[in-house]
């Protein structure tokens, strides 16, 4: 950037800790090419979307299948896309296309979870 490294310091490393990253890694290098480029080898100032001190960063809430729910939302996913395409399974708009699957994959899991196609 033909400039000098500017010094991170450990203020800068909480203010971007606390910051929540809504576009991820690529608005991460946006605010730090916009502060080195603002800075003219002074001091960094990071200029966040929302104040970083309101934002908390936290763990999305997850929940815990058992293997049974998984089978059902597997079969309810796999009926769904059958329902869908109309019974097709192999092609274009089948089934296998809709849940991104190789025909005898799939035709090998409604052997398994014995679905009927109607």
């Amino acid at each position: 950037m033909n400039c000098s490294a500017p010094a991170l310091t450990r203020n800068n490393l909480e203010e971007l800790a606390r910051y929540a990253w809504p576009g991820n890694i690529r608005e991460l290098q946006n605010v730090i090419e916009r502060a080195v480029i603002l800075a003219g080898g002074g001091a960094l100032h990071f200029s966040l979307r929302e104040a970083a001190e309101v934002v908390t960063a936290s763990k999305p809430a997850t929940t815990v299948s058992t293997r049974a729910q998984l089978v059902e939302l597997e079969r309810t996913s796999i009926m769904e896309a059958l329902q869908r395409s109309g019974g097709k399974i192999y092609g274009p708009g089948g089934a296998a296309e809709i849940l991104g699957l190789r025909p005898t994959t799939l035709s090998s899991k409604i052997a398994a979870l014995r679905i009927k196609r109607s």
